[in-house]
């Protein structure tokens, strides 16, 4: 009995610490690994790469990140209701972006430096990086709740959050390299958006209980954003391109992008259903 206590608290803070290492690994892991990928082969092919982008971002989306909101329990209506908040705010992000800098275009007899046009096309990376920390923010939070049931399904689950996040990295790095980022602006600002996931663990580890009912939300507002620059940004670019045989490459490449993800996905879902029978199985035995 004595030294339980003791005991206790080094099970506590050893749980503590797995979060942070499998929350830091899997964020910053699948950001070096997508920028392993962008920065070296992607970036040469940038224009054509926009197309893989929207078969990410929309896969991620649809396919991914939506499903398991409204799996979650949560109000369908209060989900809609929070994809419809999430789609106008970042449409009023742009905006303000727009209104503030409408006055401003090289070649107008203003006096700024070249290259500024190139630098206002970033409306789209901030809203990319938006939602893609708030999408950070969430996966902590289970990586936290995955840890605190068990240790190895922590483990799996972090290893499926970062399998998952590559290729959706890889469309964000694209779509700032697209926007007018620099490479290394590009994976700084990639990088300090991985970082939510770290802070998601620890707020996921105290206040489980009361987040554990917000993780289906912030799912969705992340899903508004990858779902708002696909259409509104990256698809319009694809469509100044009409000769067929663009198109046809265009077309393969969204393909490409949703088979990448469908293609983790189904792993994903397959790894919380075997845990979910587990469980089930666990609890009957009891």
């Amino acid at each position: 009995m004595v030294g339980q206590g003791p005991v206790r608290e080094f099970i506590i803070h050893s749980t503590l610490l797995y979060i942070l290492l499998a929350a830091t690994i899997s964020g910053v892991g699948s950001i070096l690994g997508a920028a392993l990928l962008s920065l070296t082969v992607a970036s040469r092919v940038v224009e054509r790469m926009v197309s893989f982008s929207v078969g990410v971002l929309l896969a991620t989306a649809l396919l991914h990140s939506l499903p398991e909101a409204f799996e979650s329990g949560a109000d369908p209506r209060a989900l809609f209701g929070t994809l419809l908040a999430g789609l106008l705010g970042f449409f009023l992000l742009e905006k303000i972006s727009l209104l503030r800098h409408s006055h401003h275009h090289e070649g107008d007899g203003h006096h700024h430096h070249h290259g500024h046009d190139r630098e206002e096309a970033g409306r789209s990376g901030l809203t990319i990086l938006v939602g893609d920390t708030f999408h950070n923010f969430a996966d902590g939070i289970v990586i936290a709740a995955a840890f605190l049931a068990d240790p190895h399904i922590g483990i799996v689950t972090a290893l499926a959050i970062a399998a998952h996040e590559i290729p959706q990295e890889v469309g964000d790095f694209i779509v700032l390299l697209n926007a007018g980022f620099s490479k290394a602006r590009a994976f700084a600002f990639n990088l300090l958006s991985s970082l939510a996931a770290i802070l998601g663990g620890i707020v996921g580890y105290f206040l489980l209980d009361q987040l554990t009912a917000w993780i289906p939300y912030v799912l969705v507002i992340a899903s508004s954003s990858f779902v708002y620059i696909a259409v509104s940004d990256l698809m319009p670019q694809m469509q100044r391109r009409p000769r067929l045989k663009e198109s046809a490459v265009q077309v393969v490449l969204v393909a490409a992008g949703i088979a990448a993800i469908v293609f983790i996905t189904n792993g994903v879902h397959e790894q919380h259903a075997h845990r979910h029978s587990q469980t089930g199985t666990e609890a009957a035995s009891n």
